[in-house]
């Protein structure tokens, strides 16, 4: 019947989607180490699933860059170079500048003139979270508050392709932070905490300060990473 098999499509769909999810989760977690190999039929028996959501998924991570598919080995999690790192800072540089300059040229397509502000205030809150997770070295938590932070500021500049586009690159460079970051002893006063700044230079339409802030950022991640890694 029609309805069964949709019904049954989108279950299978979500289970991937939930296992995907997990995986990403522990990746970000740093229990699923860099190198670290598994086969579909162990994460299946983690889970209590079948094969086919949990290779459908591995796959689906394996495109997102966070998994290496070995035809023969299974998938293993994948390893960043400082010179990735770079190449993700670029491009994420790329994307949020273009963002800007849409709010400069006052091109929001969804949002009227005094909107912007009203529109970054909820992303201001995620902001205010992530803040006080970076000052408390919490990185779990920062992680998951900085993701939904770029996440809604994304979606205020009316363009879903851009904000998944900047959310699978932040993805990936939280992923090379932690597997460098996960093994110092204490991250108080070491992890970016200028959410709130950033909201603030966006709600006034102040974009050189915003791209002067996200520079920084930047310069800030990088130096931590090139620091970490002893390069």
């Amino acid at each position: 019947m029609p309805g069964s098999s949709g019904s049954g499509a989108v279950t299978r769909s979500t289970l991937r989607q939930q296992i995907a999810d997990a995986l990403r989760d522990e990746v970000l977690a740093g229990r699923l180490q860099p190198g670290q190999e598994f086969t579909v039929k162990e994460i299946a028996e983690q889970y209590g699933v079948s094969a086919t959501p949990v290779r459908e998924a591995l796959v689906d991570l394996s495109a997102q860059g966070l998994l290496d598919a070995d035809q023969h080995r299974g998938f293993k999690v994948h390893e960043y170079s400082v010179d990735d790192f770079r190449g993700m800072i670029e491009a994420r540089t790329l994307v949020t500048d273009g963002m800007f300059h849409t709010l400069a040229d006052g091109r929001l397509a969804r949002l009227g003139p005094d909107e912007p502000r009203a529109a970054l205030a909820g992303v201001r809150r995620r902001g205010e979270e992530a803040q006080r997770a970076a000052l408390a070295g919490d990185l779990t938590v920062l992680i998951g508050y900085d993701l939904r932070f770029w996440r809604e500021l994304g979606s205020v500049f009316g363009n879903p392709y851009l904000t998944d586009f900047l959310h699978r690159l932040r993805v990936q460079t939280w992923v090379c932070v932690v597997q460098r970051l996960r093994g110092l002893p204490d991250l108080r006063g070491r992890l970016w905490a200028e959410h709130t700044a950033l909201v603030d230079a966006l709600s006034r339409r102040d974009v050189d300060s915003a791209r002067a802030i996200v520079a920084s950022y930047n310069a800030h991640a990088l130096a931590l990473i090139e620091r970490t890694s002893g390069e």
